[in-house]
């Protein structure tokens, strides 16, 4: 299937016989088969050889089905070739591609043209990369069978292990910066559990993201020791030192709240994986010829993979995508294949598309098929007269606030003095479902998108943008449809009257946050819009206090933003003017977005109790909490977590004077203890779940982003269906295992657009700092085995620093287990969490191979101060720029939306 979804590959026939077999194999590679026969200009068609006369067949007298199959096949193969002679030119000839021997000698002993798949492609030479697709090592391939690991368990002892409450299942996140720490979450006694599984014998071939059954060990093989960095590039060194040190005596282990266990692999979610070749595992003599490789990926929780190629010299210095197709028990690494060159390593384009292929993100152009679905008048559409049914709002002083720049604007706001005396408040939201009908191939593609991706150079959209940044976007100046949400006020922000109406709105103005804020500082501007917006910037501070007063969090996160050189798109300075806080309107926007979520929820929770599209946030595991706890108790602090209310109270009072700081490091810690929030069907859970905890609410969804996050486009089909009883709609609305099973593809896409995100300033700090070294103040956030996670506030960036230990030597620092601290062995200095440390920061020049280097780069944090002998680096003062504090730099902590 990698080779037919390779572009070059054309003019093909799928014959019904072999295309209607596939669906009942594997209905997974059918529908990419699917896929590439959509695709018109690939040229690949499906002949109906079971509906004609011509080329039917029917079974023998004790003729099996394949063979019988196999005989339909040639029958068609030979009708093609008959039909083609008769064409004026006759210069086509048809070919059967068959691996299956048995066929394609009697194909050939019929007169026909036959080939095994690997011969015919090597006969094509413009494409030399396409026979790579095809190496797949044997299981002899491999080094030296030098272990073995543990053989899988069956399916039914699995399914009886998880019954009988003997196995857990989860899905298997690896540590970032130790490739042999593994963890999951699942669900115990109610409450979820991470449970830690530790090197790779225990891993028992178990990828990133795979969803494993896990066996408890005893506890008093439970580790508490901490995780330690693995620099190792030498896997197979690694992996052998890993199976010695796991016959690790017990009396150097200690118990610990996180479980301990083994695992197996119960389900693969991704197969291809992109990296580069180590130079190292090429034959150096230069010669053509099949060798066995070693491919890096570029995600290190990825294991090494084996793979065979006879292109390793073309391949050197290229990023390229490989699929890994076994992993036998007594092979040290997963064997695999070449899938296609993605491009030159450093090149940015190509950098970009590997972050979005290790993240899954889908960034292909959209099809014609989707395209087809958009308003044929494009640009030109407009609101006519069959919008008359609508509720209009256009004379209303409607505006929008957005970041500057923004192009798809969801949300408008309205507020007039009603004759009560009271406030109607308006929030009023992109009409998407007036353009994404469900079950159109432009729904079907918002669906698997399942959310905007942000990058720091580029945006990876849901919908057309004809759609996003035009007829959807709440622009100013022109009429616009928008699904309202209307409440009425009293002047202590208590909602008295909820509505929700479709409308027609004409925003009168798109402001930025700064703009608004201006208008509403500015007691010179007596206008109505700059009215309306005091008001609500007065309800919104109303509103908030009443959230704060349920217990709601005001956590932080730090956010790095970069200012890009207009041509090249390179980076060029961290842009000062978003290095500021919040404005007041932020805070406007965003409470009455939280309103108008809430209160969808309500409504769609009354008509549809059992299929309701809403999110949760679970409150945190008190273990993480408690680990926080104890170390800000050294300060004389006190962290109470009992409720979220105590938890917010305990972070505003948690401050030191001398280190302003430290309050948001606090909070920024905290929100890493809390549970991630998703998305959740509101029949597949008890109700007593269905609590947000960082925002106080006992239900929530999302309404306000229907342009981004396709959640939202789900959630107005519901509310539309709520308010029009002639609605009629059919089970995307009211059924619980197919809407239980989109969360869990809304909740993944969400979260690899996040970690996405990430990995793209992760790009851009690295091209940032290469052929620079520079001094910064940094706080610890963890403390490891052999070194120390330091955030630098100034960036927004966060790195390991790594303490190196000589061959020989003494190591420079060891790890208190009481102290939770690294100790110097040379001197009385300690490093602990929440310290300051003053760092040198440079992009690491060492390569692992030939095509590692470019932009993805490692970054490169090293200790200055404290000094530690061993530890620490002397730094020249005029080889380096310093970047003071925080009090001297406006410091952006983006207030993270715990929504």
């Amino acid at each position: 299937i990698d080779l037919i979804e390779y572009p070059a590959l054309k003019d093909v026939i799928v014959l019904q016989t072999v295309y209607e077999e596939l669906r009942h194999l594997n209905l997974t590679i059918y529908n990419r088969l699917k896929k590439v026969i959509e695709d018109r200009q690939r040229r690949f068609y499906v002949f109906s050889n079971e509906h004609r006369r011509e080329t039917y067949v029917e079974r023998l007298k004790e003729e099996s089905p394949n063979d019988r199959n196999d005989r339909a096949i040639r029958e068609a193969v030979k009708w093609y070739t008959s039909h083609l002679q008769e064409s004026p030119t006759n210069d086509h000839k048809v070919v059967l591609l068959s691996d299956d021997v048995a066929n394609r000698k009697k194909a050939i002993s019929e007169g026909l043209l036959a080939f095994p798949v690997e011969k015919y492609v090597e006969s094509i030479t413009e494409t030399p990369e396409l026979v790579n697709m095809l190496r797949k090592m044997s299981v002899s391939d491999d080094s030296e069978n030098k272990f073995t690991y543990d053989e899988y368990l069956s399916p039914a002892q699995i399914a009886n292990g998880l019954k009988d409450g003997t196995l857990y299942q989860g899905t298997l996140s690896i540590s970032m910066h130790n490739y042999l720490e593994g963890s999951i979450t699942p669900v115990i006694d109610g409450q979820e559990n991470q449970i830690m599984i530790i090197g790779r014998p225990r891993m028992n071939r178990a990828i990133q993201g795979d969803v494993v059954a896990v066996q408890l060990l005893s506890k008093s093989e439970w580790l508490r020791t901490p995780s330690a960095v693995i620099v190792e590039e030498d896997e197979e060194s690694a992996i052998l030192q890993d199976l010695n040190e796991a016959e690790i005596s017990l009396d150097q282990t200690s118990k610990d709240p996180e479980s301990s266990g083994e695992l197996q692999p119960t389900g693969r979610s991704l197969n291809r994986y992109c990296g580069f070749i180590n130079k190292k595992t090429t034959d150096s003599s230069g010669q053509a010829r099949s060798e066995h490789v070693t491919v890096i990926p570029m995600d290190r929780r990825i294991p090494k993979i084996r793979m065979v190629t006879r292109q390793a010299r073309n391949l050197l210095g290229q990023r390229i995508l490989v699929a890994i197709d076994s992993w036998p028990k007594h092979c040290m690494l997963p064997q695999g294949h070449f899938k296609r060159i993605l491009g030159p390593a450093g090149d940015k384009t190509t950098e970009t598309e590997v972050l979005l292929l290790e993240h899954d993100v889908p960034f292909q152009d959209f099809s014609k098929q989707v395209l087809s679905c958009l308003p044929f008048e494009g640009e030109s559409w407009k609101v006519t007269n069959e919008y008359l049914s609508r509720t209009n709002f256009t004379h209303l002083n409607v505006s929008s606030i957005d970041p500057p720049g923004c192009e798809d604007i969801d949300d408008a706001l309205h507020v007039r003095i009603l004759p009560n005396g009271n406030y109607e408040v308006g929030v009023h939201i992109a009409d998407v479902t007036h353009f994404v009908k469900p079950g159109t191939p432009l729904d079907e593609e918002a669906a698997i998108r399942g959310t905007t991706v942000y990058l720091v150079n580029k945006r990876v959209d849901m919908l057309p943008a004809l759609l996003g940044n035009n007829l959807c976007s709440l622009r100013a100046d022109v009429e616009r449809l928008a699904f309202s949400c209307v409440w009425e006020l009293n002047d202590d922000a208590d909602v008295v009257k909820t509505q929700f109406t479709k409308s027609v709105i004409i925003s009168k103005a798109a402001l930025t946050y700064e703009e608004a804020q201006r208008r509403i500082d500015d007691l010179h501007m007596e206008d109505d819009l700059t009215k309306g917006l005091r008001i609500l910037n007065q309800l919104a501070k109303k509103l908030r206090e009443k959230r704060i007063e349920r217990g709601a969090l005001t956590l932080a996160s730090p956010e790095v933003r970069f200012q890009l050189e207009n041509g090249s798109q390179d980076p060029v300075d961290v842009a000062a003017e978003e290095m500021k806080e919040l404005h007041e309107t932020n805070a406007l926007v965003e409470e009455f977005m939280l309103l108008a979520n809430i209160s969808v929820a309500e409504e769609i929770f009354r008509k549809f109790p059992e299929s309701s599209l809403l999110r949760k946030h679970p409150p945190p595991t008190s273990s993480k909490l408690e680990k926080l706890s104890k170390t800000i108790n050294e300060f004389g602090l006190t962290l109470r977590y009992d409720s979220s209310r105590t938890l917010a109270e305990s972070l505003d009072k948690a401050v030191i004077p001398e280190e302003p700081y430290f309050n948001k490091l606090l909070r920024i810690l905290t929100t890493r203890c809390m549970m991630q929030a998703a998305y959740f069907c509101s029949g597949s859970i008890p109700q007593k779940e269905f609590v947000h905890y960082g925002l106080a609410t006992q239900i929530y969804t999302h309404f306000t982003s229907p342009i981004r996050r396709y959640s939202d486009i789900m959630v107005h089909r519901l509310l539309e269906a709520c308010i029009d009883e002639n609605l009629s709609y059919g089970s995307e609305l009211t059924d619980i295992k197919k809407i239980t099973q989109l969360c869990e593809v809304l909740n993944y896409r969400h979260r690899m657009a996040q970690q996405a995100a990430r990995s793209s300033v992760e790009l851009h700090t690295h091209l940032f700092f290469k052929n620079k070294k520079e001094k910064n103040e940094g706080f610890v956030t963890r403390t490891l085995k052999n070194g120390f996670i330091a955030l630098i506030p100034r960036y927004g960036i966060e790195s390991i620093v790594l303490a190196t230990q000589k061959s020989g030597m003494t190591p420079p620092v060891v790890y208190n287990t009481r102290t939770n601290s690294l100790d110097s062995t040379s001197s009385s200095t300690k490093i602990k969490l929440f310290d300051k440390v003053l760092v040198q920061i440079s992009v690491n020049e060492d390569l692992i191979g030939e095509g590692a280097g470019g932009m993805r780069q490692k970054l490169k944090i090293e200790l200055v101060e404290p000094f530690i002998s061993g530890f620490s680096v002397s730094v020249s003062e005029e080889n380096n720029s310093i970047r003071k504090s925080d009090e001297e730099i406006g410091i952006q902590v983006k207030r993270m939306k715990m929504d």
